[in-house]
């Protein structure tokens, strides 16, 4: 068996490269950006009004006079013609200001007579009311640097400036094999014998949560020939996630199975409670990952290992990993790290009961996983431990 630690490691080192793909801007929101982007224009590519009132030259403005309003200005049009002194246009919030004005007063300022206006705003100074050109971004420089999470409103931004495609690392492919011939799905009559199949439900809910979609579902019998053949079928994906049949019973296959597939071993069986069994292999850039059957296994197995391997691929944090002080005590076997199923707040993390790993109850309550370091037996309150936040 491999520590914990050693696990980490080697999953580490046996991830691959990212993957780069152009994708619509629409597309892109919890994704990681691959190149710089640079401003394909100047933003606001003209000096444009911020409000609804009247565009005039603030250096010909004479206190005393009153402009003549000779027209107006909606967003989305533009006047051509430049305005000469003592004229004004009424102008509209987004409206780019006529050549030969630079100051907008806004319209609860003014007094209107027919087509005239007096301006009475004592405040008003030069460039009031007004968005400069490029005074957001300017045209070719950088506006989002590689490596930048993409979020809605960095969408937003992007849609603003004319970008309508962006070249982002893209998440893997990932499949999933799902084994056990005790197993239904919800919804069916239970039968003696038999229990309901959730692994694949927590699996790709989990996924979701990281914006990917399985590329395949199967469930197998306990049957090494079926288990064989499913698994060639969805070796071409980056990332392959089988559960069950991982341990060494009578019936489970799946690890004399991904051998005779040609899958690399890199290791079988790690000092952590619960999930001993787990199995980590590759097969050319593919990599498989051998889950315990028993729920709570599975995704804790998820959380601590594979999500780091889809990290290697999106370059995404996705959960993140605190210390913090035990708000109960704790003893347990020496020997294997625990992973324990808790419940954070903003002071301390709590042990929840029912930690057995074909127990959900207390899981379908956590927010966190504590991690109890392999050579310790007793863990005081107060003590600080790692903890894993996936929620």
């Amino acid at each position: 068996m491999v520590t914990v630690q050693e696990a980490r490691k080697l999953i580490h080192e046996n991830c691959g490269s990212s993957k780069i793909e152009e994708i619509p801007l629409i597309k892109s929101c919890g994704l990681v950006l691959a190149e710089e982007v640079y401003a394909p224009i100047d933003t606001p590519p003209f000096d444009q009004s911020a409000m609804d009132g009247y565009a005039f030259s603030f250096d010909d403005w004479d206190k005393h006079a009153d402009f003549k309003v000779t027209g107006e200005v909606q967003a989305g049009n533009y006047l051509s013609q430049e305005l000469i002194p003592n004229q004004a246009v009424r102008i509209f919030t987004g409206a780019a200001l006529p050549m030969g004005t630079d100051t907008v007063v806004m319209q609860e300022k003014v007094v209107l007579n027919d087509s005239y206006i007096r301006v009475e705003d004592d405040k008003i100074i030069k460039g009031s009311n007004v968005r400069l050109r490029a005074s957001q971004t300017k045209k070719d420089t950088v506006v989002l640097n590689k490596n930048h999470l993409l979020t809605p409103a960095s969408i937003s931004f992007l849609a603003g400036i004319g970008i309508e495609k962006v070249k982002i690392f893209s998440p893997p492919t990932i499949s999933i094999i799902v084994t056990g011939k005790e197993l239904i799905k919800p919804g069916q009559a239970i039968e003696d014998g038999k229990i309901y199949e959730s692994n694949s439900f927590g699996l790709i809910a989990a996924l979701e949560q990281l914006n990917i979609t399985p590329v395949s579902v199967d469930w197998v019998d306990d049957d090494e020939e079926q288990i064989r053949k499913i698994i060639s079928n969805w070796l071409q994906s980056d990332i392959l996630i089988l559960t069950g049949g991982v341990s060494v019973g009578d019936y489970d296959f799946v690890s004399s199975a991904l051998e005779k597939c040609g899958v690399k071993k890199i290791f079988h069986k790690v000092k952590q409670k619960p999930g001993k069994p787990f199995y980590f292999g590759k097969f050319k850039d593919t990599l498989v990952f051998g889950l315990p059957g028993n729920p709570a296994s599975v995704l804790t197995c998820f959380y601590e290992y594979v999500v780091n391997a889809v990290s290697s691929f999106t370059l995404k944090k996705y959960y993140e990993k605190l210390m913090m002080p035990l708000a109960n005590s704790y003893t347990k076997k020496p020997g294997l790290t625990y992973f324990l199923k808790g419940i954070s707040n903003s002071e301390n993390v709590s042990i929840l009961p029912h930690q057995e790993s074909y127990m959900m109850d207390s899981y379908a309550q956590a927010n966190c996983l504590i991690e109890l370091e392999e050579g310790e037996e007793n863990f005081s309150q107060g003590e600080i431990v790692p903890v894993l936040k996936f929620i």
